[in-house]
């Protein structure tokens, strides 16, 4: 064997030990490895920063940054030096060795073994526990920031007549610090108990004194403190008993004083703050006296007083008190709730009205002349004709709709407005020929164009008329900027404007190839910027990839929802983002929310069930508020703005009167621009949010009552009812529908729902916001009270009616022969004369379609039923005679009018061989033949050109051109046969 302590037969080698290299080795991995945990942290909070800073608001990037890192140094060196404080003294007070127990000699060896390193373990510990003390403290920075900046609401709450910023803002940060305290005092405790014991000051099983004096003063001041701060909280207590939630039969979820609150527990709770202090001050006397009998007496007495007053008392009172004649014991409590809960939600101005439900109008033209007048009836269901544009209008697989649509105004070139369904043609990587990291990040990049049909017409094959259409698009909308790299389903990143380009859009002549010119995203030109985006995204190609170059841009974050809120972490966000065209720009319109938990008696509700609906059940585009903590203050404060091309972000104040709003703008000065920035363009498609509509729907539920005995008694309590057009079992979804309310003069964009009442399926009322941004209405809620002594029929029973009545029921049967399916759409109730016009449009997927086209219109009013093709139709068979309106008859044919004027005739007849060539190119066995489609549309637009041209010659224009108007948008939009005309009225505009 080698000899191993060296010497000629080799080098001495020690065993046991790793050689240098080895020892180099590991030292280079663990230095690697640091770097790499630190460069990985680094590169979040680089890239939050450089994202913050392209979208200009790099201020609320850096305000909520210095506030948690401010909290947590504060909070964190706090609780590190309570603890480290109270072992030094405790340690500081030991006794001398000699005086120390056997029990206590034992440990020797625990404080020999900690001897060398007990400055290193007292640096450890109080370290840990500053971390997670600073950690938690810096979670609270919305908490901090509206206490710091908090404005008075100028409103005083009922009980302790304080103002609601007090229960809003301060009593939050309030409660935070008597907890924080409570935490410092009992780790100081522990800390300082198990430091005495180890150290001879704490004495368990050893004869004699269990603790020495001065452990014994440590510890009782310790206890004092904790004792003092269940003081604080007693005192806190009853202000929190105006915002504590508490089960009622009036409703589950009852927020503020009961009779019991403030007659027992109140009471109890300022009695018990006087016995805390008494008993706090008595384990601070005991730094003179040396003994814990009076303290713990005290403290007895004060757990045994929280029991009998705390709890006993208040019970007796309830049983004995309350219970026998409740109804007038609570309803001065149960009147200050509805009062609270109405103002905080916004909907203390309800007008509620008596509505007879049924018809006094014997005439039934006239009746039948009023439908329009009553309303811009939509039979273009924006949650069903998302697959029709998808067909329609995608033109290429990379492009896509979201599952639900918008609805929108624009103003027609009569200067009339119209309900328009809107959706962007917006990017769908599912759908590119080939996915690899270059196609979904380089090449695809965005969408383009808007896609627009009227809400009130379809063409004779059921199809939406397009207003805007084509790519690139084209119609009434003007011209904009079409390409779309924000929306709502551009998920993903995408890395712009280097030497890779990307592509535009298709057509004729081939693929158009374009390059980002905004200036938004983030510039990849910077080598750290490009290693700090491959850690963040986890992509290492980002790093080295020769697609990126000069000029490279990265684009993330790219949703709507994700840009607000983020650049806004202070507010709610509303779960539906709609297009618009506003000032030749797609601007996404966002509504946001300001929330509070801490309005003195308004019942709390929770916003992500509130906002669920059959919607937001079946389909993933529509989210609903994410916020699943209780509020019982919401108000629509912001309107956001996010550019679809350049990702602008604008935040817009709406409401000028809400606290919270202002708060948060002096938190975060200059974030929030005023109301009077809101261009004109922009304000009139700004519209009432859904999210807020359904949480007010739910609260009136029951709140429509304004009177306490009535609310007590919960006979007048409604329900939202379920979609009876699916068997979701989920919510029925509210509606926008252009309608005239019995008080309104002209029909005002409105938003609407119905209830019935609790547990039954007749209707209850009917629920209407004016939700017009520039009408003196806007925000106005309307409610029909029905009768509670007759019964009118509500959408189940209405859509059973449908469903159960013999000629439709086997109308629907031969609708849905073969392979088809039947699809019904909005069931939109509408007032008419006293009674309420119910028309639900029926649509049909089928003979080989993938999408749905409108075939049928169901109408009933005063308990007749219509199913016809039109809706003019079927409002012809419920009223029983024709509308006495100068608009074209319905031919039932798909040639179009005929004109006096042979120049306009033949010009006619070229339009339906174009049209009738558009229809068979769409129906080619193998497919769509776009090519033909688009040659015929042209020859169409040329056709209806020469028409209109030639007529607007003659000399008996006036009626001409109504004709040749409707003809020209609703044949050249859609192939429609038929001129455009009032709603209703005609095939043209009903199809």
């Amino acid at each position: 064997m080698p000899d191993r302590g060296g010497g000629p037969t080799g080098p001495r080698i020690r065993a046991g030990r790793p050689s240098r290299r080895v020892r180099t080795l590991l030292m280079t991995l663990g230095v690697l490895a640091v770097l790499g945990m630190a460069f990985t942290m680094f590169a979040g909070f680089w890239t939050d920063w450089l994202w913050y800073r392209s979208v200009h608001y790099s201020s609320v990037f850096t305000t909520t940054l210095w506030t948690k890192i401010g909290l947590f140094l504060v909070f964190g060196l706090l609780m590190a030096t309570a603890v480290a404080i109270n072992v030094w003294l405790a340690h500081r007070l030991r006794p001398p060795l000699s005086a120390m127990s056997v029990e206590q000699q034992s440990l020797d060896r625990y404080r020999m073994g900690i001897a060398p390193y007990k400055k290193w373990l007292l640096l450890a510990v109080t370290a840990l526990v500053g971390l997670v003390a600073g950690a938690s403290a810096s979670s609270q920075w919305r908490t901090w920031l509206m206490w710091v900046n908090g404005v008075p609401f100028h409103q005083k709450d009922p009980q302790f007549h304080l103002d609601i910023a007090f229960y809003a803002f301060d009593l939050p940060w309030y409660r935070f610090l008597l907890g924080f305290g409570f935490a410092a005092a009992i780790l100081s405790l522990i800390a300082a108990a198990l430091t005495h014991y180890l150290y001879g000051g704490l004495r368990v099983t050893s004869p004699g004194a269990r603790a020495t004096a001065a452990a014994t003063g440590h510890l009782s001041v310790l206890l004092g403190i904790f004792v003092a701060l269940k003081a604080v909280a007693y005192w806190l207590d009853r202000y929190g008993l105006a915002v504590k939630s508490s089960d009622f039969k009036a409703t589950d979820d009852w927020t503020g004083l009961r009779y019991v609150d403030a007659n027992a527990y109140l009471p109890a709770k300022t009695i018990l703050f006087c016995i805390a202090v008494i008993c706090a001050l008595l384990f601070f006397a005991t730094l003179w006296r040396r003994t814990w009998q009076l303290p713990v007496i005290g403290f007895g007495l004060m757990v045994l007083s929280a029991i009998l007053i705390g709890g006993l008392y208040p019970a007796i009172v309830q049983k004995f008190q309350v219970q026998p004649n409740e109804q007038a014991k609570e309803a001065p409590y149960v009147q200050k709730n509805i009062k609270a809960t109405r103002e905080a939600y916004g909907i203390d101005d309800t007008k509620v009205t008596e509505y007879e439900g049924k018809s006094t109008t014997s005439d039934k033209t006239k009746l039948r002349d009023d439908v329009g007048d009553a309303a811009s009836i939509r039979i273009m269901d924006p949650n069903i004709v998302s697959p029709t544009f998808q067909q329609l209008q995608q033109m290429k697989n990379y492009y896509g709709f979201p599952t639900n649509l918008d609805v929108d105004r624009y103003t027609t070139e009569g200067g009339k407005d119209q309900d328009t369904v809107i959706g962007l043609r917006e990017l769908n990587l599912a759908g590119i020929p080939k996915n690899n990291w270059i196609n979904d990040h380089f090449r695809y990049t965005h969408g383009y164009g808007v896609v627009a049909a009227k809400g009130t017409a379809a063409d004779a094959q059921g199809q939406p008329v397009f207003t805007e259409y084509d790519l690139p698009s084209k119609g009434d909308l003007g011209t904009y900027q079409q390409r779309i790299y924000y929306g709502e389903k551009t998920t993903t990143y995408s890395i712009v404007g280097g030497p890779q380009k990307e592509i535009d859009y298709s057509d004729d002549s081939g693929e158009k190839t374009t390059s980002y010119q905004g200036k938004s995203g983030i510039n990849l030109d910077n080598p750290v910027n490009r290693a700090a985006y491959a850690v963040a995204f986890n992509e290492p190609q980002i790093l080295y990839s020769g697609a990126i170059g000069k000029g490279s841009r990265i684009l993330y974050n790219r949703t709507p929802k994700e840009r607000v809120e983020a650049i806004a972490p202070w507010l709610t966000i509303d779960g539906d983002a709609y297009p618009a065209i506003v000032n030749h720009h797609i601007q996404w319109i966002v509504d946001a929310y300001t929330t509070s938990n801490g309005y003195p008696y308004s019942s709390r509700t929770t916003l992500g069930d509130t906002t669920a609906d059959s919607l937001t059940a079946t389909n993933d585009s529509r989210s609903v508020v994410a916020q699943q903590n209780q509020v019982n203050y919401i108000r629509n404060s912001v309107k956001a703005t996010v550019d679809a091309y350049t990702g602008e972000v604008r935040l817009y104040q709406w409401d000028t009167e809400d606290p919270v709003l202002k708060t948060w703008m002096k938190a975060f000065p200059g974030t929030v621009q005023p109301k009077s920035a809101i261009s004109s363009s922009l304000m009139a498609h700004l519209r009432y949010p859904q999210d807020l509509f359904k949480v007010q729907r739910e609260l009136l539920t029951r709140y429509h009552v304004t009177d306490a005995q009535t609310f007590l008694t919960g006979s007048e309590v409604w329900q939202v009812p379920d979609d009876p057009t699916n068997k979701s079992g989920n919510a029925v979804p509210p509606y926008y529908l252009s309608m005239k309310m019995p008080d309104q003069a002209k029909q005002a964009f409105s938003l609407s729902t119905t209830f019935t009442p609790n547990g039954r399926y007749n209707l209850s009322a009917l629920m209407s916001v004016d939700a017009e941004a520039g009408s003196g209405d806007y925000g106005k809620i309307r409610i029909l009270k029905l009768p509670t002594s007759t019964t009118v029929d509500g959408p189940k029973q209405v859509q059973s009616q449908f469903n159960s009545e013999q000629k439709i029921a086997a109308a629907i049967r031969l609708l849905k022969g073969g392979d088809s399916e039947v699809e019904y759409g909005n069931l939109l109730t509408v007032p008419l004369d006293g009674g309420l016009l119910y028309v639900e449009p029926v649509y049909v997927r089928g003979g080989g379609l993938k999408y749905p086209l409108l075939r049928k219109v169901l109408v009933t009013y005063e308990g007749k039923t219509a199913f016809e093709d039109t809706l003019g139709e079927a409002l012809d068979t419920v009223f029983g005679t024709k509308a006495s309106t100068t608009t074209p008859p319905d031919t039932g044919t798909t040639n179009p009018p005929t004109s006096n004027n042979p120049t306009v005739q033949q010009a006619l007849d070229d339009a339906q061989k174009a049209f009738t060539a558009g229809q068979e190119a769409l129906k080619q066995a193998d497919g769509p033949d776009w090519t033909a489609y688009a040659k015929a549309q042209k020859d169409l637009q040329d056709a209806l050109k020469r028409a209109r041209d030639a007529e607007t010659k003659a000399a008996n224009s006036a009626s001409g051109k109504n004709a040749d108007n409707g003809t020209e948008k609703s044949a050249a939009k859609s192939g429609d046969k038929s001129p455009d005309g009032n709603a209703g009225n005609n095939a043209g505009q009903t199809g």
